[in-house]
């Protein structure tokens, strides 16, 4: 019996030897396997930091070009509008000026005779009727032409303004042109006045 319990004390002391030995195993294993995971999560988070960077970086570099760009253009922009303007008061005023000196020898031609005044009055007539003839050429040139509107034509709103109604002269001219006070006149196909005229009721 001795040598059953000194047997048994043995068996017991290996068999808690060797689970005292898995004991010490287990947590270090577990510990290292602890260890190695939190390892591998910090090189991961330091990666998507890095990452993450790196794209803030790329995307302030990108908005800041955005904004380079917007402001060049703008300034382009800006510029081409004043440019624009300026091109535009330069044309009105040398057309003015272009129209102006066109005039200035028909101005010549009423200064000389005025200067040279003469008793006959066929010379003035005639002298004045050439005037008249070299303004209208003149503008006609420019694209100015007289609306051609006679007594009896139909009113037209369009082209005609009313300065006043008077009761007609005769039945067929109700609601027609009974006189012309002043011509109108277009220029390149825009009505620059309307004819003033007179209209039977």
């Amino acid at each position: 019996m001795n040598t059953e319990n000194v047997n048994d004390s043995e068996l017991k002391e290996e068999t808690q030897d060797v689970g005292d030995a898995q004991e010490k195993e287990q947590p270090q294993d577990a510990g290292d396997g602890q260890e190695a995971t939190a390892e591998e999560t910090a090189d991961t988070e330091e990666t998507a930091e890095g990452a993450a960077e790196e794209s803030s970086e790329d995307v302030q570099e990108d908005d800041t070009d955005w904004q380079d760009k917007y402001l060049r253009l703008y300034a382009e922009f800006d510029n081409f509008r004043k440019r624009t303007m300026r091109e535009r008061g330069d044309l009105i005023r040398n057309a003015s000026m272009d129209v102006l000196e066109k005039l200035l020898p028909v101005l010549d031609d009423f200064d000389r005779a005025s200067a040279n005044p003469s008793d006959d009055v066929e010379v003035t007539r005639e002298g004045q009727n050439l005037i008249h003839t070299k303004l209208r050429q003149l503008l006609e040139a420019q694209g100015l032409a007289k609306m051609e509107v006679n007594q009896g034509d139909d009113f037209d709103v369009d082209v005609h303004e009313a300065i006043t109604n008077i009761p007609a002269p005769t039945p067929e001219l109700a609601g027609k042109v009974v006189d012309v006070v002043e011509p109108g006149y277009k220029l390149n196909d825009k009505i620059m006045r309307y004819a003033k005229v007179v209209v039977g009721q």
